[in-house]
């Protein structure tokens, strides 16, 4: 008599390593975030296969859609590696918002895409409650998304986060840069810290210099230096929306990968230059040390941190006091940091000397 045959394996996706019921709960868990951002025009209700969202109950009448997507970039190296999930989803929506405002626009809805190997619900659900809390800051709702489980893609632990926002603006009011005029003022938003740029380079110095996270920060006894690198991204959108909807801004320059000395010339046409006077502001005291950990260069400064400024605006010089005024009435602020002026399309970033550590009088430029 033959030995009885062993049964086939059955396989299934939980054997492939892919719980759909943790999915599922993880759904369960985000929905009433997603609820807790709804706005006129979009009833955030998940589920479905895609978002709706209605233009003329948001109140537009000849609308330009405007879209941007954005990553963290490896900041989230470091949330992982030190548990700190609670601020990236901020971060995430910062750097879509930040960049729909630059163009005069609202931003109105929000998807995440959200992938790891293995759903680790409570990261998961930290991670998308500051999606959410980023979302209610700048006034957009989380309308949709996806959670990727994708095992043998990502190292234990480890996620990756992609944001993508859609925003609208009134034709006659969108920012393109046709206002700015020579003798415009450039006005600067102070950032909340590192903001979502550079990390590569703050992760490199952390691992060469041997910098104790969990330690109070060298530069303030009262803040652990992960939590000073991490503080989230400021959301710009809410001070701005009613100066640009009433005429007053020509320009915005969102202050990411690239500084200053980049970012600026983005936003002018041609036969005009920026100049930034860097002793116009203080420089924040982990800019500082970021900058004499690593001997970096004032002009490389410029055009790698934010170096304490996070949105610059160009304003006419009749408008200034009245813009300065407004923002930091909503809590912004506000520094004065250089002109436009004739010339060739670009950014000057200049410093006396003692000015960000230099020994000597710099000078960095760009042309765009």
């Amino acid at each position: 008599m033959t030995q009885k045959e062993a049964a086939p394996e059955s396989y299934s996706y939980a054997k492939a390593g892919v719980s759909i019921a943790a999915g599922n709960a993880l759904v369960r868990a985000i929905a009433p975030l997603a609820k807790s951002t709804s706005r006129a025009g979009a009833n955030a209700e998940l589920g479905g296969f895609g978002g709706f969202f209605d233009l003329k109950a948001a109140g537009y009448k000849d609308p330009l859609l405007v879209s941007a997507n954005d990553g963290v970039g490896t900041k989230l190296k470091l949330a992982i590696d030190h548990d700190r999930h609670d601020g990236v989803g901020i971060d995430l929506v910062a750097m879509c918002v930040n960049d729909l405002i630059v163009q005069g626009a609202e931003p109105l809805f929000f998807l995440d895409y959200y992938a790891t190997g293995k759903l680790e619900s409570g990261v998961a659900e930290r991670v998308i409650a500051s999606i959410a809390d980023g979302c209610k800051q700048a006034g957009c709702a989380l309308i949709g998304g996806e959670t990727a489980e994708m095992p043998g893609m990502y190292a234990a632990g480890d996620y990756d986060l992609a944001g993508f926002c859609v925003g609208a603006v009134e034709r006659e009011q969108a920012l393109t840069g046709s206002r700015v005029a020579a003798g415009d003022v450039l006005l600067g938003l102070a950032s909340s810290g590192v903001h979502s740029n550079g990390f590569s380079l703050v992760r490199r110095l952390a691992a060469d210099r041997g910098w104790k996270l969990e330690r109070p920060a060298l530069f303030d006894q009262d803040v652990l230096l992960i939590d000073a690198l991490m503080a989230p991204t400021r959301i710009y959108v809410k001070p701005l929306l009613p100066l640009i909807r009433s005429g007053r801004i020509g320009a915005l320059a969102h202050i990411t990968g690239g500084g200053l000395l980049e970012n600026i010339p983005r936003v002018l046409p041609d036969g005009l230059h920026a100049i930034v006077d860097a002793d116009r502001w203080e420089q924040p005291r982990l800019m500082a040390f970021l900058q004499a950990q690593g001997n970096i260069e004032s002009e490389e400064m410029a055009r790698t941190f934010n170096c304490g400024i996070g949105m610059v605006l160009v304003v006419r010089e009749a408008d200034v006091a009245d813009v300065t005024q407004a923002l930091k009435a909503a809590g912004e602020t506000v520094e004065r940091i250089g002109q436009i002026e004739a010339g060739e399309k670009g950014c000057t970033v200049r410093g006396n000397a003692e000015c960000w550590s230099a020994r000597e009088a710099w000078t960095a430029t760009h042309h765009g």
